[in-house]
């Protein structure tokens, strides 16, 4: 069973934290966000309410949050700003302040239309970090030297497998129960907001799967989790980014080698292996195409690299004038 996600503590007057169980009732049950979501949206709401009882000198109400200006937003960005929080992070929690005060207007709860005029941060187009394919490679076949438990040293193997051979997410590849492992040649996953897609199992993903739960010692039940820590319980993904931490030191790769560097890598290696978008939009769960697009940044930037390393006029300097 998932783990539940943590009710984020802080002090906010009555009618409010009535209004955020019902913002959190609806984001789980007709959003279906994920844990993990949905622990970062309390995170920004909470950061966001507790600077305003700071700024107004009180813990806002209902009424005081429809009466919120411009400027209070404004100073809310400023201090996030001050502490040099970064633009993504920012972005990400006005949106989330956004998504709360519409919450509230669509139920007839307050109106606040200042909150929708605030502009945020511009966010700069970044293109995802992908290893190259050596690189992800040894990634996969050295995460078993880390561990001196073999059942440990499978898991992981079995993990790394799923994430740069299937393109799976780590809360994915962790959220598996063991019913839910793949026998054949597909596997059903369930990603964000609940959607399902079919991804293709390459015999050595399932076999390294299958490896695992051979010498696992621990009783994997049905409806259980499928991939379980030292203790027994269903591994926390901060095991599998230390062990990554690791790799990348001995490996000598640079800190963007993370375990979501796998599943961009097998995007990556895809596409420069002729797939086509489309289909990769569907391996990956993206909701966009525009959202795999980015990955054609990376194809042509690692093309570039390639030019610029090995073609002669590449290499020669300009002439001099």
């Amino acid at each position: 069973m998932a783990r539940k996600a943590s009710l984020i503590q802080f002090n906010a007057e009555p009618s409010v934290a009535a209004a955020i169980e019902d913002w959190r009732t609806w984001l789980v049950g007709e959003r279906r966000v994920s844990v993990h979501t949905l622990d970062a949206y309390q995170r920004d709401l909470a950061a966001f309410l507790t600077f305003m009882n700071e700024h107004l000198g009180f813990a806002p109400g209902l009424r005081d949050l429809e009466a919120l200006g411009a400027v209070d937003f404004r100073s809310w960005l400023a201090r996030r700003a001050a502490e040099r929080l970064s633009r993504t992070s920012t972005a990400r929690a006005m949106s989330t302040v956004r998504g709360f005060f519409r919450h509230l207007e669509k139920n007839g709860v307050l109106h606040n239309p200042a909150v929708a005029a605030v502009r945020t941060p511009r966010i700069p187009h970044s293109v995802p970090k992908a290893l190259e394919e050596g690189d992800a490679l040894d990634v996969v076949e050295s995460i078993s030297d880390f561990t001196d438990t073999p059942w440990i040293a499978k898991r992981d193997t079995a993990v790394m497998m799923l994430l740069y051979g299937c393109g799976l997410r780590i809360g994915e590849a962790l959220g598996l129960n063991r019913n839910q492992m793949p026998t054949g040649d597909t596997m059903i996953i369930t990603g964000k907001g609940d959607k399902q897609r079919m991804v293709p199992v390459l015999p050595v993903v399932r076999e390294a799967i299958e490896d695992y739960v051979a010498v696992c010692p621990y009783t994997l039940e049905g409806d259980g989790p499928l991939f379980l820590g030292a203790r027994g319980k269903r591994l926390n993904s901060s095991l599998i980014q230390a062990q990554m931490r690791k790799i990348r030191t001995i490996l000598g790769l640079p800190e963007t080698a993370t375990p979501h560097a796998l599943r961009h890598s097998f995007a990556t290696h895809l596409l420069a292996g002729g797939g086509d978008l489309r289909t990769i939009q569907e391996l990956l769960g993206h909701a966009s195409l525009s959202t795999t697009q980015r990955y054609t940044d990376v194809d042509s930037a690692r093309l570039m690299s390639v030019y610029r390393a090995t073609h002669p006029r590449a290499r020669k300097s300009p002439p001099r004038g």
